[in-house]
C-alpha cells in the first residue's frame, strides 16, 4: 500500500481567510482545529512563480511559494508537509512558518531513518501548530492524517 500527502497544514479559520482568493484552493477539516489544503496539480499550477519545484528540498512546494506561506503565517503557524510511502517504506519533509519567517527549518527523514527522538517531522510541525497526541499515538494520527492515502482525496 502506498500513502502519498502534499499539503499545507494551519488553523482553520486562518486558512480559510489566507485562501479566500484562490479559486483552486480546496481545505479539509483534519481535526483539533488544524486544516489542510492539499496540493493538487491544479492548485500547484496557479501558485508556481516559475521558478520550479523543490525549494528548500521538498518535491512539491511550488516556485516561490515560500514566501506566500511566509505572509500566511503573520496571523499563526503555517506548515507544509510531505509524505511519500509505499509498502512502509518512505519519507517526510516538514517545514513551519510563523510570524512572517520560516519557524522549523524544513525537517527531512529520508527512506529506512528512524524518526528521530522529538517525533517524525510532520509530527514536529503539528506540535508546533498545536496538535496534541493522546497516550499511544503521535500528532500525525491524533489529527487523523492516517485517513486518507492520497493527497487528492482529502478533497474527494
Amino acid at each position: 500500500m502506498s500513502y502519498d500527502l502534499q499539503a499545507v497544514i494551519a488553523d482553520e479559520a486562518a486558512l480559510r481567510v489566507a485562501t479566500r482568493g484562490l479559486s483552486t484552493a480546496r481545505l479539509a477539516s483534519i481535526g483539533q482545529g488544524l486544516s489542510l489544503m492539499p496540493m493538487t496539480d491544479t492548485l500547484f499550477g496557479t501558485l508556481t512563480d516559475g521558478s520550479g519545484a523543490g525549494a528548500l528540498g521538498f518535491r512539491r512546494l511550488p516556485g516561490g511559494f515560500e514566501k506566500t506561506l511566509a505572509d500566511w503565517s503573520a496571523g499563526g503557524p503555517v506548515a507544509y508537509v510531505e509524505a511519500e510511502y509505499f509498502g512502509g517504506v518512505g519519507e517526510q519533509r516538514a517545514a513551519v512558518w510563523d510570524g512572517g519567517t520560516l519557524a522549523i527549518a524544513p525537517l527531512h527523514v529520508d527512506e529506512d531513518q528512524p524518526f528521530p527522538p522529538a517525533g517524525s517531522p510532520i509530527s514536529q510541525a503539528l506540535r508546533r501548530l498545536g496538535a496534541v497526541a493522546g497516550a499511544g499515538q503521535d500528532e500525525f494520527t491524533a489529527v487523523g492524517l492516517h485517513r486518507h492515502r492520497h493527497t487528492g482525496a482529502w478533497i474527494a
